[in-house]
């Protein structure tokens, strides 16, 4: 699969307008990359809809999972 350059510069786009409306997501980020992100603990995903319903997924951190997610942080 070749890389479009189109969508890399849209994709850097984005990211820097996600961060200026999200400013403490990137320091979150580090955190995780730098204290918790290590194989057994455990990373779990929570979303709220705004009428309250909630969906959890959480999974067991592998050395693949860990290599795997270093990867996009």
């Amino acid at each position: 699969m070749a890389l479009n350059p189109m969508k890399l510069m849209k994709l850097k786009e984005r990211f820097g307008l996600f961060k200026a409306q999200h400013p403490k997501v990137v320091p979150f980020l580090h955190t995780l990359r730098t204290k918790a992100l290590e194989e057994g603990n455990v990373l779990e995903i929570r979303a709220r809809t705004k009428d309250g319903q909630e969906y959890v997924s959480n999974i067991k951190l592998t050395p693949d999972d860990v290599e795997t997610i270093r990867m996009f942080l």
